[in-house]
């Protein structure tokens, strides 16, 4: 595979691993059982339960087993055609997916600001 082609995949594959990390870190049809988790997170007596229950809390932590899950399905390996492609493709993945991430908070916190400021111009004209 050419170096375009695994630069390609590199962006490609990050945007799946991004997307699943932040719907079940975040978004509301998974709010039950994150809250869940949060609460085992807290409360567990022990350390490996209570780090186990974080992970689905952390969509960076989360996006580490994605990361893993799709270079399973994928067979991907970035630069080097062996074990070691896989393990720069693994940290690749998730630096590439968590700037997404990052960049997708960054656009929801300004569009909530937005209808935000909105929601107030328009109760000010109305009164």
């Amino acid at each position: 595979m050419s170096l375009n082609e695994q630069l390609s995949w590199l962006f490609i594959l990050a945007m799946p691993i991004a997307c699943i990390a932040w719907t079940v870190t975040h978004e509301e049809v998974f709010r039950e059982p994150r809250e869940f988790c949060v609460r085992k997170s807290q409360s567990c007596e022990r350390l490996y339960q209570r780090k186990f229950f974080y992970l689905f809390t952390c969509e960076y932590c989360f996006s580490h087993y994605i990361t893993a899950f799709i270079l399973v399905l994928s067979n991907y390996k970035l630069l080097i055609n062996d074990w070691r492609g896989y393990v720069l493709a693994f940290f690749a993945l998730i630096w590439v997916a968590n700037i997404y991430m990052s960049l997708y908070a960054y656009v929801r916190t300004d569009l909530k600001k937005e209808r935000l400021l909105a929601k107030k111009e328009e109760k000010s004209l109305e009164e």
